[in-house]
């Protein structure tokens, strides 16, 4: 079998972001993902934003690579075409228990090199932010805050990567993987194997499974859930920037937020979970959002939830990312323990193990490498002008099928016939936004069903929601 230069486990920002920066170089490049599409994870179910980096430990890669992607994220959302919102995050002091980590915070920030942050006094910070509780007593603004959109961010790296040469696998765990002469043998789930002289172990929450198959140095990740609530646009206009509260030992904690498409966002809890694959949702965490989140905001408005979700986050052990090659297993790199800031760190991340994989390997830069990615045409977004145009040229973005979000039938055909392209409704769903809306696909469903059943050649009864055993017509 011939070997493939580098193999990328793990289909989710940071994997993604490795695979197109490696695009760069004059390199053969495989991701392979156990799920059926990227984004399938942890960067699927998290909190979308942009850190400025004054949480971090000084000194720890988390806060090097927080900085240092906070400050790429607006560029490479430009080249992605991707959304990004500059909309700055405020941390609330609630009472006065929570004052002297404000100026804990503020310290820690400007040792990280982080830029524009501001003590305020809590009527400073409620000059701002209106809905702000009366309890608020100080705050630490960090105007280099921004939210983004962490689906359309993956999809957007992974149609770079492949438009750029990267091949993409999935439905293939990693089941089994050695060190053979010039590199490893990877075994996957659907029987075959691969061989390659470099691996990137970006594998998220099971990143210690494949770190500890070829290290004698162990790696240990305990799953933390974060469960969140996605309110209504019409709740949109109670904050306009990030709100968290001073953190504690198990993270940032709930924070209040918009997002990029103008809904409101709560969450996240932190609970460490047993089962890596038990993402449902309590009662009790969702309890935990309303009552949290209302201690700083006023009059949060949770009568208009349309959807909750929950998402595992990768904590290591050490409590820190796990970055570079492997002491004991030359040509094993990990991009491990990849919890909080680490949608925001992945622009940093891709560079870094990309230059590192480039310099041990002796590749030169492709000269016909294309940084760009254009984004799939949003029909919503369009003046009346723009949007004619477009329909002239093909009138399947006149057909709306997502009535909740406006997302047409064009939109939809892309998003399949893209590459790496949709092969699920939770496909379509996070790169066009078909049943993101109010009634959470309720009207949607069937024609986005027939649609893909149409491009993928495939009877209806195999349309899945996402993995094998989630179809929808039994």
């Amino acid at each position: 079998m011939a070997m493939r230069d580098v193999t990328v486990i793990g289909g989710g920002v940071v994997g993604c972001a490795v695979a197109r920066e490696l695009s760069a170089w004059d390199l053969d490049i495989l991701l392979v993902e156990k799920e059926e599409d990227v984004c399938s994870g942890t960067s699927k179910a998290n909190s979308a934003i942009v850190h400025a980096g004054f949480d971090a430990a000084p000194g720890s890669l988390k806060a090097k690579f927080n900085v240092l992607g906070s400050r790429m994220m607006a560029g490479i959302a430009k080249e992605l075409d991707v959304p990004y919102v500059n909309n700055q995050s405020m941390v609330l002091a609630v009472g006065n228990d929570d004052a002297a980590g404000i100026r804990d915070l503020y310290d820690r920030g400007i040792k990280n090199g982080v830029e524009g942050l501001k003590v305020l006094t809590g009527d400073e910070a409620r000059e701002l932010e209106p809905a702000l509780s009366k309890e608020v007593t100080a705050a630490l603004l960090a105007e280099t805050g921004a939210i983004v959109c962490p689906f359309e961010l993956t999809a957007a790296y992974a149609e770079c990567a492949a438009s750029n040469g990267a091949e993409f696998r999935f439905l293939s765990e990693v089941t089994g993987l050695r060190k053979i002469d010039g590199g490893y043998e990877l075994e996957l789930s659907d029987g075959g194997k691969i061989q390659t002289r470099y691996v990137v172990n970006a594998a998220g929450i099971y990143a210690d499974i494949i770190h500890n198959m070829v290290s004698e140095k162990k790696l240990s990740i305990t799953a933390r859930k974060g469960s969140y609530l996605l309110m209504d646009k019409e709740a949109a206009s109670t904050v306009g920037r990030t709100i968290f509260r001073v953190p504690g030992k198990m993270g940032k904690g709930v924070l209040v937020t918009p997002t990029v498409h103008g809904n409101l966002m709560s969450g996240p809890t932190a609970d460490d979970e047993p089962d890596r694959d038990n993402t449902a949702t309590t009662a009790d965490a969702l309890s935990q959002i309303k009552s949290k989140a209302s201690e700083m905001v006023e009059n949060v408005p949770f009568k208009v939830v349309i959807t909750s979700f929950a998402g595992l986050r990768a904590h290591e052990a050490g409590g820190d990312f796990v970055l570079g090659e492997c002491g004991d297993a030359p040509g094993f790199y990990d991009a491990a323990g990849i919890e909080s800031p680490g949608l925001t760190a992945a622009p940093a991340i891709g560079v870094f193990l990309a230059n590192e994989i480039a310099k041990a390997s002796g590749a030169g830069k492709k000269a016909d490498y294309r940084p760009e990615r254009k984004g799939i045409p949003a029909v919503s977004a369009m003046s009346d002008e723009e949007r004619a145009a477009l329909i002239e040229k093909d009138p399947d973005y006149g057909k709306i099928v997502c009535r909740c979000e406006s997302v047409t039938e064009g939109e939809i055909r892309e998003a399949i016939r893209r590459k790496p392209g949709a092969r699920s409704m939770d496909g379509i769903k996070r790169r066009v936004r078909a049943g993101m809306g109010r009634c959470q696909a309720g009207f949607c469903t069937p024609r986005v069903m027939e649609i893909l059943s149409e491009e993928l050649g495939v009877p209806m009864e195999e349309i899945r929601k996402n993995r094998p055993g989630s179809e929808l017509l039994i």
